[in-house]
């Protein structure tokens, strides 16, 4: 998990793929569970680290709700993002110029989408046709009849870094998402630059990246830190020989550049988005740089651009603490409950079959074994999502009586391994993406044994993993080409930035610092758990941003919403 970025898509991500996994009928579940349910499993939040996580984030330290500090503080001495300039440069003219040709497109089950190419430089600096890449768009066109007026395309990211936007919108925002904002919007995603059906970076075989996901993530000697070194060196080495060029050029930036191309390729004068977790890093970034094309803004489950990757991972390692304590407590209440009667206890219990699993790995009934690590993956897979707590505890349960395949199962969907044991890109995208935005958390062994204390104080039971998954971005070929920075995007339009209280991945002290930066922001409270707010269950937020997009009217200033 580097840490460079814990993310995950939605947050619901984990909670649908573990439903599939079990089996389990929606009909039963709850109104959160429910909307957790209907979302597409694109996988995102995830982070590339264990070895696999590339994690953005997770809560703070010093409580649910953020630091101690005020937003302010934690961005004093990071540089700002300036707009580009007004004027298009001649190169990229033939670009912005482009007209999509569109197909009928889509997977079974699903219809009514439309798919088209669009063309973007490789280099945004130095275009070059020879260089272009081919990035996948999707469509949903609006479905209101003539009493509903269109008002454009909202297009939509549910994180990542690496998440597929057209299989979000194809599974889910295109046929999920409030009728209401269906009826008025053309639905649109287009996968980012290295991602899906965009250039895809690849960097291990299947058979390589199952021997990665297992490598040993607390080493406890020499020699099993120098096969974790050797790990992430043969992953970074991997991601460079297979995707070359594309290496360098995977950032952020560019990839919010390629949505402003997208935005005139649709004919549409400004930009309307909806981007959850990494996504809002994605949307606070295009605003930075074309402020002045800003129209409606959703930014749910918020990053904070200005920390760095070391308290980045620091922060997010926090948050999954947190989640966990709130899984504890629902847990401990249970007379099934595999952690015991006590929340107090339930940490040193997990941390007790932690340990177990690191010398002795459980069978699963098949010939891959659960590994310390990724049992540890399986149980912070569910912490994204209260929906999946059920799951966790039968894996839990399964896992503590010697059957570790519920828990392998939960490992593998947060992977994004099917079941012939095949990868999507999503995690080596993720690595090249964060890996790029921000210098490495730790460039060596020794300096991730120093924090190691400041991350297990953070979370007791995830911060040694954790710590030692902040290196994978130290063994990266490719220099980072960004750096911490503020987003004032002077001069947008009003901008809603969305927080969870007790959100694993984004914690809600990032919200509230990226709507402290943006000159326009507007920050909306979820008082609840889970990864991000909108269609997750909650009336009071899914009225107040559905309002924002249908009218352009924020809610108003400190607005907080419980159900």
């Amino acid at each position: 998990m580097d840490s460079s970025r814990l993310f995950r898509t939605s947050g619901t991500a984990i909670a649908t793929a573990a439903m599939l996994i079990s089996g389990c009928a929606l009909g039963s579940a709850s109104p959160r569970a429910t909307a957790a349910a209907r979302a597409y499993d694109t996988g995102d939040g995830r982070s590339s680290g264990f070895p696999g996580f590339e994690s953005f984030g997770a809560g703070s330290a010093e409580g649910a709700e953020g630091p101690e500090s005020p937003p302010a503080a934690r961005h004093d001495n990071a540089r700002t993002l300036a707009p580009l300039p007004a004027a298009l440069p001649p190169a990229l003219r033939r670009y912005y110029a482009q007209k999509l040709t569109w197909h009928s497109c889509g997977t079974s089950g699903t219809s009514g989408f439309e798919c088209a190419t669009l063309m973007a430089p490789l280099d945004y600096d130095h275009p070059r046709e020879a260089d272009d890449l081919k990035l996948a768009v999707s469509r949903k066109k609006a479905t209101g009849a003539g009493h509903a007026k269109r008002l454009g395309s909202l297009m939509v990211n549910p994180g990542g870094p690496g998440g597929s936007a057209v299989g979000y919108l194809q599974h889910y925002a295109g046929i999920g998402y409030p009728a209401a904002v269906r009826a008025h919007y053309d639905m649109v995603a287009m996968d980012p630059r290295g991602v899906a059906g965009s250039e895809p970076v690849t960097c291990l075989s299947d058979t390589e990246m199952d021997r990665y996901t297992e490598v040993d993530q607390t080493p406890d000697n020499a020699t099993e830190t120098a096969e974790l070194v050797d790990a992430y060196t043969k992953f970074a080495d991997g991601c460079a020989a297979r995707a070359g060029k594309l290496l360098g050029h995977v950032s952020t930036i560019e990839a919010a550049r390629d949505m402003d191309v997208l935005r005139a390729a649709l004919d549409d004068g400004k930009l309307t988005y909806v981007g959850a977790s990494y996504g809002t890093f994605l949307g606070a970034t295009y605003a930075g740089l074309f402020p002045s094309r800003v129209g409606r803004l959703v930014l749910d489950g918020a990053l904070d651009p200005s920390l760095g990757s070391e308290q980045i991972n620091r922060d997010q390692t926090a948050g999954f603490q947190t989640a966990f304590a709130s899984f504890a407590e629902d847990c401990t209440r249970r007379k099934d409950c595999p952690l015991g009667p006590s929340a107090d206890r339930a940490g040193d219990r997990l941390a007790e079959f932690f340990a177990k699993t690191d010398a002795t790995p459980l069978a699963t009934g098949k010939s891959r074994k659960l590994t310390e690590s990724l049992a540890t993956t399986g149980v912070i897979s569910a912490m994204y999502d209260e929906a999946a707590w059920g799951l966790l505890r039968n894996a839990l349960k399964a896992a503590f009586a010697g059957d570790g395949a519920p828990l392998l199962k939960l490992s593998d969907a947060y992977y994004e391994r099917d079941r012939h044991g095949s990868y999507q890109n999503l995690m080596y995208a993720n690595a090249a993406v964060n890996c790029l935005d921000l210098p490495p958390a730790f460039r060596s062994p020794s300096e991730v044994r120093e924090a190691v204390p400041a991350f297990r104080k953070a979370s007791p039971v995830f911060g040694t993993a954790l710590a030692w998954a902040a290196l994978t971005c130290g063994y990266w070929s490719v220099p980072a080409t960004g750096a911490p920075h503020r987003i004032p995007a002077a001069g947008a339009a009003p901008i809603l930035v969305v927080g969870t209280t007790r959100d694993p991945a984004t914690p809600y002290g990032w919200a509230r610092s990226l709507a402290s930066q943006l000159s326009s922001g507007r920050l909306l409270t979820y008082e609840g758990d889970g990864h991000t707010a909108y269609t997750r269950g909650s009336t009071c937020i899914d009225k107040a941003i559905n309002t924002y997009l249908l009218t352009s009217a924020p809610p108003p200033a400190g607005q907080r919403c419980s159900s």
